[in-house]
């Protein structure tokens, strides 16, 4: 018995899960969406591409042999469904795309926010110090890098006042 409790509460774990349930709502979505597509395309477009070409797909067929028992090949369906397709692929590289440029924008936006940072953690104590201190007021250590840059800082000078 423990094991099957187990197994079910582990298998509500997994349903559970935020991944999975957004699997589901995109699949749910998904699928509206192509029934969207599906009549953009045989409702709207179709009739519109039998203007000008004169011909609507889902009637053109191709009949194997004779007698009422042939088959009858449907190629006309198989190229609505490939314009049907190709119409969601488009549609759905657009909002990707779109989606994806918002996102650059709120992403730099945000970098353009984000203020420079005024403090940094000494390397001895672990408190947190102004970022252009060059000795930490809570255990005195003198920061060896701020320390250098002072120094190559002092060394150009120098050379530029002997030139």
């Amino acid at each position: 018995m423990g094991k099957g409790k187990g197994f079910i509460s582990e298998f509500k774990k997994f349903i559970m899960r935020g991944n999975v349930m957004d699997m589901a709502v995109g699949v749910i979505v998904g699928g509206a969406f192509t029934a969207i597509v599906t009549s953009l395309n045989q409702d709207v477009l179709t009739p519109l591409l039998g203007i000008f070409g004169g011909t609507d797909f889902s009637n053109l067929t191709v009949q194997l042999g004779s007698g009422e028992s042939a088959p009858i090949l449907m190629y006309g369906n198989f190229i609505t469904a490939v314009i049907n397709f190709l119409i969601t692929a488009l549609v759905i590289f657009c909002l990707v795309k779109s989606i994806n440029a918002i996102s650059n924008r709120l992403i730099k936006k945000q970098e353009e926010e984000a203020p420079a940072p005024t403090v940094k953690t000494c390397p001895y104590c672990k408190s947190e110090i102004a970022i252009d201190a060059s000795r930490c007021p809570h255990c005195t250590s003198i920061l060896e890098e701020i320390v250098k840059e002072e120094m190559c800082e002092q060394e150009d000078e120098d050379k530029i006042s002997s030139l």
